[in-house]
């Protein structure tokens, strides 16, 4: 055995940061060889087989640890190559695959550089599951923000849930764990298992999940949003060219879950609601439908503005390919689509955002500003970059993945003053001794992609914010003119609107 006692046990027992330092193929100190090793739970015998070179030698891996840990050496290469597992199960069964251990990490400095800065506008493209191919293999990498934790594993149908098969990689200050697992496709379920600050270990659904389960189950599902084939570029031409401010404007607010049932207990789904929601907004001469929160949310009567899966429309009524199809075919009939849209704050359920990797990584510590006392919710600190971030690419994603035309922000007062809803004694004023969020502590002043010019409106950092916050962008090529209104004296439940 090459691995010092040390490091035996931080692998048997699950606490490695860098996993990859230690299981894969790795090059002997002295050059003279190298050692494989994989972690193969219900495994009766491993081998290693070369994958492009077929003159490289096959090894034979030993058992070291009763609880599957496998370690092999050859002295025949002096370089590591690229080579499956053969694996052996105890009642015979054989199975190849690559190995999850000899990839290389699939976000650069870049993305963690820029995620550091709140500045990954496609975030979405990067955390999460994405479906990728490396080295001619398919598969799945995951990546996550936990920075406190002490480790971090993907877990899911592919391995039994089971923690010890897929420890993920800490890539070095950013916090973000990544792993890339071959083999899995669309439908994997998975959630990640994280043992926290304090040593506890909890499974958590991605917060960048992009379709989750059918509430009240949980696990995340790998998606591809991407392939939907659009057919509403004559719509998005005209908005383009349009001057909305001189453009008639009515809105049909509708929550999918409650507008034409099939039964008391059975809503339309979002392909069926596409015929008749559509004959009835033309009918009735309205120009847009905005919806209630179509993200993931675990508690149904909230109606959607408890979010639990920020970047995944709800499972209740179809795919994420089904959301599609309704938006495309409003807009072929000429119709806008806006989306309600909450930043302001998420539930305390322990399996999401809340206290992540153990700490208010998310939210608040100080319950004077991350709890929410009408609704019982943790408040997002908007003074992280990460955080920020995480919120600034979800705008820019329902409105590119899913052609969104806006958003309509809720709880904007909630998110402009210390003191909304709290009586003297329960808040924390800001650094002028005032009640308006400093500017960088407010969800409003980073929602402007990479480009944005100014903002008109009242803006004072010893009082708080008024009127309009807005900005032009080239995020989205041509088509992304992201606006943020604050109103006052009118409709309050139309606080805010970010336009694309």
């Amino acid at each position: 055995m090459i691995l010092t006692t040390a490091e035996l046990e931080s692998l048997v027992g699950a606490r490695l940061r860098s996993p990859h330092d230690l299981l894969g193929m790795h090059r002997l100190g002295d050059g003279s060889g190298v050692v494989v090793r994989t972690y193969l739970p219900n495994a009766a015998a491993v081998e290693i087989v070369p994958v492009h070179e077929p003159q490289r030698p096959r090894i034979r891996l030993e058992r070291l640890h009763e609880s599957g840990l496998y370690e092999g050496v050859s002295r025949e290469v002096d370089r590591v190559y690229a080579y499956d597992l053969v694996v052996t199960d105890y009642q015979g069964g054989q199975r190849r695959m690559r190995d999850a251990y000899s990839f290389l990490p699939t976000l650069g400095e870049q993305d963690v550089y820029l995620f550091a800065q709140g500045n990954e506008r496609r975030l979405y493209d990067k955390l999460g599951a994405q479906l990728r191919e490396l080295d001619g293999v398919p598969g799945v990498s995951f990546a996550v923000w936990a920075p406190n934790a002490q480790r971090v594993s993907v877990v899911g149908d592919f391995n039994g849930w089971d923690g010890r098969y897929h420890p993920m990689r800490l890539l070095g200050p950013s916090g973000i764990w990544e792993l890339f697992v071959p083999g899995l496709g669309e439908g994997t379920l998975y959630k990640f298992e994280v043992k926290d600050c304090a040593g506890q270990v909890s499974l958590r659904a991605d917060p960048f999940a992009f379709l989750c389960e059918v509430p009240p189950k949980q696990a995340s599902v790998v998606w591809n949003n991407r392939r939907f084939a659009w057919s509403d570029d004559a719509w998005r031409e005209r908005r383009g060219a349009a001057n909305p401010w001189r453009e008639p404007l009515s809105i049909y607010e509708v929550h999918i879950g409650s507008w034409r049932k099939k039964s008391a207990f059975e809503s339309l789904s979002y392909r069926e609601l596409a015929g008749p929601l559509v004959d009835y907004v033309r009918q009735m001469g309205f120009t847009h439908v905005e919806f209630l929160p179509l993200a993931e949310h675990a508690f149904y009567p909230s109606w959607g503005y408890q979010v639990t899966g920020f970047y995944a429309p709800t499972s209740r009524f179809g795919t994420p390919d089904d959301l599609q199809y309704l938006v495309n075919a409003l807009h072929e009939a000429g119709i806008g689509v806006i989306m309600d849209w909450v930043p302001a704050h998420f539930p305390r359920d322990t399996w999401a955002l809340a206290r992540f990797d153990g700490t208010a990584l998310y939210e608040h510590e100080d319950p004077r500003q991350g709890a929410h006392q009408d609704w019982g919710t943790l408040i997002f600190n908007f003074g992280r970059h990460e955080v920020r971030n995480f919120l600034t690419a979800n705008a820019l994603f329902w409105c590119e993945r899913y052609h969104l035309d806006g958003l309509r922000v809720d709880a904007v007062a909630s998110m402009l003053y210390l003191d909304y809803s709290r009586k003297e004694g329960e808040w924390v004023p800001n650094q002028y001794g005032g009640r308006g969020k400093p500017r960088g502590d407010r969800v409003p002043a980073g929602v402007q992609p990479p480009g944005a010019h100014g903002a008109s409106g009242g803006a004072d950092d010893r009082g708080g914010e008024h009127g309009l916050a807005a900005g032009h962008a080239s995020a989205l090529p041509g088509r992304a003119r992201f606006q943020l209104q604050v109103e006052h004296g009118l409709d309050a439940r139309h606080a805010g609107l970010l336009q694309a």
